[in-house]
């Protein structure tokens, strides 16, 4: 019975020996390797999304994650691609910002039939499951610029001149508040329209054309509304080009750091200014809550500072820091 029991003895201890040398260190004392995730986004080249996903690596660095970004360059098909190539890959979180609202049902639905928790973030989903919906508030942010900008055009006695707006694609559900609530202050200032252009591109040849468009149809036109902002050079350029500087108000959305300057110049009369960076870190902190299952709202809206001349000071840290993502 000695020896069998030595024998025995022996043999486990062998086994241990062996099964110890062949585990993973992270398994024997070493730190746990960071959780990844992916930022799916629409296109890194337009300023926002890069704003956004420099929020998204500056709080994953925060809270221990990893992060990797997949732009699709405004393509609907390289959008999906990536998606398959951020699921084969095995993340533990996705952070969307889809090309279009339509077109993130069919991402949801993959990143979901894959148990993979997603955080939308702006632009929106028409349908489909996800952890949260992180957007701006864009019908309040456009109703108060629209605002801004009825003022100063009765300021400036031109409140019988019309507005054209050049739009983000209508298809996204951010488009479709912009429009809804820019156009409600147009209609309580008694303020008329002059049409409205959808960008598809969004290139500098495509919104110069827009606001000539807009100029050419409406003599009478005494505002521009781009929906965006990067862009912005396209439109003066055209109203230069028709004689009109001075003429035509432009107004945008989101902003790019030469508005520090612009907008007290009077080159602009103003923007709607969305807080990509904060949004970027919100979702972030949002797929870390629900990572650690602690309660997570399911709609989350933040302000859009509605900056002209007459405020871009007081708010210029803000500005700086979560529109910009300036240090």
């Amino acid at each position: 019975m000695a020896l069998i029991t030595r024998r025995r003895l022996f043999h486990t201890a062998f086994s241990f020996a062996v099964t110890a040398a062949m585990t993973p260190l992270s398994a024997v004392g070493a730190e746990p390797a960071p959780r990844r995730i992916a930022y799916v986004v629409s296109d890194l080249r337009i300023p926002f999304w890069d704003i956004m996903w420099r929020g998204i690596q500056s709080r994953a660095a925060a809270l221990g994650y990893q992060a990797q970004a997949y732009s699709a360059d405004n393509n609907a098909r390289s959008e999906i691609t990536n998606l398959v190539d951020v699921i084969r890959s095995g993340v533990s979180g996705i952070i969307l910002s889809p090309t279009n609202s339509s077109a993130a049902v069919t991402l949801l639905k993959l990143a979901n039939d894959a148990s993979i928790p997603v955080v939308v973030a702006d632009i929106g989903a028409d349908g489909g499951e996800y952890v949260s919906y992180i957007s701006s508030d864009n019908r309040d942010g456009a109703y108060r610029i629209g605002r801004v900008l009825a003022a100063k055009l009765k300021a400036l006695g031109w409140a019988d001149g019309r507005v054209g707006i050049i739009a983000i694609p209508q298809k996204r559900a951010n488009g479709q508040a912009r429009t809804a609530g820019f156009m409600q202050a147009m209609e309580e200032a008694g303020l008329k329209g002059a049409g409205i252009r959808q960008q598809v591109d969004f290139s500098y040849q495509e919104t110069f054309d827009h606001t000539r468009d807009l100029l050419a149809t409406a003599p009478d036109i005494r505002a521009i509304w781009l929906q965006g902002s990067d862009r912005y050079q396209g439109a003066l350029d055209a109203i230069a080009a028709a004689g009109r500087t001075g003429q035509v108000l432009l107004m945008t959305f989101d902003a790019e750091p030469e508005f520090l300057e612009m907008i007290p110049r009077g080159t602009l009369a103003g923007a709607g200014m969305q807080q990509p960076f904060l949004m970027g870190e919100r979702a972030v902190e949002t797929m870390a809550r629900h990572h650690n299952g602690q309660p997570v709202e399911r709609e989350q809206k933040l302000p859009v500072l509605a900056v002209s001349e007459d405020n871009i000071k007081a708010e210029m840290s803000t500005i700086r820091r979560n529109v910009l993502g300036l240090k």
